[in-house]
């Protein structure tokens, strides 16, 4: 931590433009919210009109990035000094990556997304209602597969090098000194956290605002109280109140716990629909839509819907483009989250962790709640699907509960599942956003905390008043866009990073090499490179000539016994040639070659009598 951070409790210039910038939306969206949702669509229709095809390449090109990184040549750099090991145990990691995995969007979108596409198929997907089925869960994969994790690995896995490797504070800024140098601890760096800390911002409000929706859908399907914008207020005010008493007593260890619960509940809940409902299609379904998934994903991934005109931008935008939006406003959120816990693992596990199991669990969620649905529209049971082919997007949840064995009782564990999620999201947003306006002090001040806890659920409150669902997905896309431009610079900075310390190391490992074995590797490796190539001419030959001169052989070029050579000018020992092409065992050239392909001095130079070593032959000369 830079002495600045530990003087203040808040980096003035992070801290203060993005609380401005934040309040004075709020202010106006509260203020005047008809006004703001008019311009909210304005800027949301501009975006996906010129930015669409944008947003759907770079989210690709994020999943190509962290292949390329996690499985290349900068697959075994390790997250940490060199002897550090893993902080956490591999199945205690792989729960914590679940856990970044697991939140309101799930619960939310679990039954009303495949539903969605099912009713309402992308424009130009058309079928059988079993062919648009396996299409709504294809699409469903998409948005949460591969393409949301690959983003989160972009800032997760360059935080997680900056701090673990480098050593530098927690914060979004580090994740670019390899790329800005000593820029980023001045005005480059504080507009690097601005643009980080209100993204984050949006992105809890977001998330916030879609479970006080299902909240109160949840409250008037039990029959408890009709929904609407001032329930949906004191559903925020509540929460936000345990919140703020969590933060201000200190009781993490109890938040801790909560999550846990939490989590073992989401669990319950998934585990109890598939023994009770269609267990056997479920968990066919579950492979088979992996497998298509798979099959289809280069023309999904890439699929901007060109030819679909006004229809199909609409759709692109409240669906392909939100969610692009939305994981990019959260990437800071939870790539801190995961670039903390992965101390001492390798890029390469890092990579395939984070992908891998967040990943097919919520694959398996979506099989399940969103394939029961499914399963009830294709069976005949229905009653999912309204008329005109609309989708209680809020409600889906608990229609689909109700049809199942404890219906009543689901329906309440699903509002407490939702409402746990609430108080854990706001009090884990309200640290990362306390990280990142400190310049990275793990334990910000409690008024901070208090501060982002109240202005994310002014912001919430805000979104809601100015267009409700619509305007939580405006947010996230128009947040998303400057952030972006940060995040394809992280990739870059981590490309130069790893590029630096993989020739680094290699010119090192190489160093040692050579001086491990430099005798024997000028041995086997420079003498023969000062021989040259050597051709024997006489398996070219039936018969061979014998030698007449001690220590030389013929004209064939053959190497005698000390290494001298003969009349085809290989060098000896000493390296010098003879003057005819031949090279005593001294060094010397020769007086000459007689007719026989001898040298005439060779015993004038001291090479050894030929007698001792080439006995006489009885083959004619």
């Amino acid at each position: 931590m830079s002495s600045d951070t530990k003087s203040m409790p808040v980096h003035r210039w992070v801290f203060w433009p993005a609380a401005v910038i934040v309040v004075l939306f709020v202010a106006f969206a509260m203020i005047m919210p008809d006004t703001a949702e008019s311009l909210f669509a304005s800027i949301q229709a501009t975006i996906v009109d010129n930015f669409n095809w944008y947003y759907v390449l770079i989210a690709t090109f994020f999943v190509i990035f962290s292949l390329w990184v996690g499985f290349g040549k900068f697959g075994d750099i390790k997250l940490g000094k060199d002897d550090d090991e893993p902080e956490f145990s591999l199945a205690s990691w792989f729960s914590l990556l679940f856990a970044a995995g697991m939140g309101i969007g799930l619960v939310f979108y679990g039954v009303s997304e495949p539903l969605s596409h099912f009713a309402n198929p992308k424009p130009g997907v058309t079928g059988t209602d079993a062919q648009l089925a396996q299409q709504a869960l294809s699409q469903t994969y998409l948005h949460w597969g591969v393409h949301a994790w690959a983003i989160y690995v972009v800032i997760g896995l360059a935080l997680a090098y900056a701090i673990h490797r480098r050593g530098r504070p927690l914060s979004i800024r580090w994740t670019l000194e390899p790329l800005l140098g000593r820029k980023v601890r001045g005005g480059w760096g504080n507009a690097i956290d601005i643009i980080a800390l209100v993204g984050t911002l949006f992105g809890v409000a977001t998330s916030l605002g879609l479970g006080v929706l299902q909240i109160s859908a949840g409250l008037e399907s039990a029959g408890i109280i009709a929904g609407s914008d001032f329930l949906n207020i004191v559903i925020i005010v509540i929460i936000t109140g345990g919140v703020l008493f969590s933060v201000l007593s200190g009781v993490s260890k109890g938040m801790k716990w909560l999550s846990n619960f939490n989590l073992a509940l989401a669990g319950l809940l998934v585990v109890f629909i598939l023994v009770v409902g269609p267990s056997q299609f479920l968990l066919r379904n579950f492979v088979q839509s992996i497998g298509s998934y798979l099959q289809n994903f280069i023309g999904l991934a890439f699929n901007v819907n060109a030819f679909t005109g006004a229809e199909g931008e609409a759709w692109q935008a409240a669906w392909t483009t939100f969610y692009w939006g939305w994981w990019i406003s959260w990437a800071p959120f939870v790539g801190i989250f995961i670039a903390r816990i992965s101390r001492g693992r390798t890029v390469r596990q890092f990579v395939g962790g984070v992908i891998l199991v967040p990943t097919l669990i919520t694959f398996l969620w979506f099989s399940v709640l969103g394939g029961t649905a499914l399963y009830s529209q294709l069976s005949g049971k229905g009653g999912l699907v309204g008329p005109g082919n609309t989708v209680d997007v809020e409600g889906a949840l608990f229609q689909m509960l109700d049809q199942l064995p404890g219906g009543a009782a689901l329906t309440i564990g699903a509002i407490v599942l939702i409402a746990i999620f609430f108080v854990t999201s706001a009090d884990s947003g309200s640290l990362v956003m306390g990280m990142i306006a400190t310049g990275g002090d793990p334990e910000p001040k409690a008024w901070i905390r208090v501060f982002f806890v109240g202005i994310t659920s002014l912001l919430a409150i805000a979104l809601l008043l100015s267009g409700g669902l619509n305007a939580l997905k405006t947010a996230a896309i128009i947040i998303a866009l400057p952030f972006s431009v940060v995040m394809l610079l992280i990739c870059w900075s981590t490309a130069i990073a790893f590029s630096r310390e993989t020739k680094l190391y290699e010119k090192a490992r190489r160093a040692a090499f050579v001086d491990h074995i430099g005798g024997y590797y000028g041995l086997e490796v420079e003498q023969p490179i000062e021989r040259g190539m050597k051709l024997r001419l006489d398996a070219l030959f039936s018969r061979r000539r014998p030698a007449v001169r001690a220590g030389v052989r013929g004209s064939t070029g053959a190497v005698d016994a000390p290494g001298s050579a003969g009349a085809a000018g290989v060098v000896d020992a000493s390296g010098s040639l003879g003057a005819a092409g031949a090279v005593d065992a001294s060094g010397s050239a020769g007086a000459g070659v007689d007719e026989r392909g001898a040298a005439d001095s060779g015993q004038a130079t001291g090479l050894p009598d030929p007698s001792a070593e080439h006995p006489p032959t009885d083959e004619t000369p």
